[in-house]
């Protein structure tokens, strides 16, 4: 490997976890991250200052010319569209340990779906990769004082949009754990008393599977909507399993249904009891986490 392949190899967790933040998607952000790549190598790199700074700069445009476009694609999605569950249990190297902070939630990555692409990239930069105003001007081609100013209201609309509370991984680990024991044992008293009265449910089929239209509200509600699955499959390898695994650096379920992955859940609690579900069951989506789930030695079978 020369030096040149050495610097991108290894900024390349920092520019994926840019890019997926930024896109909420695997399969956009390794999209990214390869064209960066590719002008890496067409770039003439003995003039760079900062090689790094260089391919961050790169990726973060790259990042926000694709959801400039994306954003028209998920404003005619069927149903709700949820970020692509990304694959987080033990990453193997400190740079990674870096990448996958708390901040990278689904309930999080939904939250920036609030902002403008400009904003989500200052936002990110600033309030999560710690670049001073200077870099993010420099990144976006923008004074420091626009940036800013792109930040302030981008962390408003962040506020607004996030949970108030704050638990330990530990507790949300353990709230999450018990959820999955009810589900597995099909205890729909259990299922209900881990819910909040006004939990909150939505899920992503990409209209490619049947998902709610709206929101699913009412911890009872939803409790019943899981009970079911089990009433109808019974449970084991040939009904109904559930399975725990860090998905976006929080403890998250896959459920099984007859042998095959039928969706893949992220929570949110209050440290007591669930207050949201986020289910995704696009099949593409899906179909990209149980690869991901193989690549690392994962087997469910």
């Amino acid at each position: 490997m020369n030096h040149n392949d050495d610097i991108y190899t290894r900024a390349r967790p920092r520019l994926h976890g840019i890019a997926y933040r930024m896109l909420g998607s695997v399969a956009e952000a390794e999209d990214v991250v390869q064209d960066a790549w590719l002008r890496w190598h067409a770039a003439d790199q003995a003039s760079l200052e900062n090689a790094e700074a260089w391919l961050v700069t790169v990726t973060t445009r790259l990042a926000i010319d694709r959801l400039r476009a994306a954003r028209q694609q998920r404003e005619q999605y069927f149903g709700f569209w949820l970020p692509e569950p990304l694959l987080t249990e033990a990453p193997p190297t400190p740079e990674e340990m870096h990448v996958f902070a708390d901040d990278i939630s689904v309930a999080f990555l939904n939250v920036l779906e609030r902002l403008a692409p400009e904003a989500r990239a200052a936002f990110l930069m600033h309030d999560v990769f710690e670049a001073d105003y200077a870099e993010v001007a420099r990144i976006l081609d923008k004074t420091e004082e626009a940036c800013r100013q792109l930040v302030a209201r981008a962390r408003v609309q962040v506020r607004e949009g996030r949970t108030r509370y704050v638990v330990t991984r530990e507790t949300h680990s353990r709230v999450v754990s018990a959820f999955a024991h009810a589900m597995q044992q099909g205890d729909l008293a259990g299922l209900t008393a881990l819910l909040a009265e006004d939990a909150r449910l939505v899920g992503d089929g990409g209209g490619k599977v049947p998902s709610f239209p709206k929101p699913m509200v009412g911890g009872d509600r939803i409790a019943h909507l899981f009970f079911a699955a089990y009433r109808r499959l019974g449970p084991g390898p040939a009904g109904l399993r559930v399975e725990t695994v860090e998905l976006n650096g929080q403890l998250a379920l896959l459920r099984f249904m007859e042998g095959q992955l039928e969706s893949a859940q992220s929570y949110e609690t209050d440290g007591a009891r669930i207050v949201a579900v986020q289910v995704q069951r696009n099949p593409d989506k899906l179909a990209r986490l149980l690869d991901a789930l193989a690549a690392a030695g994962k087997s469910f079978e």
